[in-house]
């Protein structure tokens, strides 16, 4: 087994957000699974203009707040204690519209 303090965790360089991957490729050989958390601060918007995708399937579960996202042209509202899918390849950004921080953990998986 493998441990990491979250906390420990250096963020990754993203405007206005906390970024941080726990576990990544590295983990096992011939890993296909990237595990993380982001927090969002009211006001904040991931990507900042425009969409993002990835050449994985995202999973989210949403610990603290909510947040309004847009994922294949829909737009959705999710708030702690829900989980999301968006299949790899698929448009999407998220915005913290709300009044505290939105925490996420994400995890990332390659088909």
């Amino acid at each position: 087994m493998q441990v990491v303090a979250v906390n420990s965790v250096k963020a990754e360089n993203r405007p206005g957000i906390t970024m941080k991957t726990l576990f990544d490729r590295s983990v096992i050989e011939g890993g296909r699974t990237l595990l993380g958390t982001v927090k969002i601060p009211p006001g904040a918007r991931i990507p900042v203009e425009g969409t993002g995708s990835h050449d994985q399937d995202e999973y989210g579960l949403i610990i603290k707040g909510s947040i309004v996202t847009m994922s294949g042209g829909k737009e959705f509202r999710v708030s702690a204690g829900e989980a999301t899918f968006i299949p790899r390849g698929e448009e999407h950004w998220a915005l913290n519209d709300g009044v505290e921080d939105c925490e996420i953990v994400w995890v990332l998986v390659e088909r």
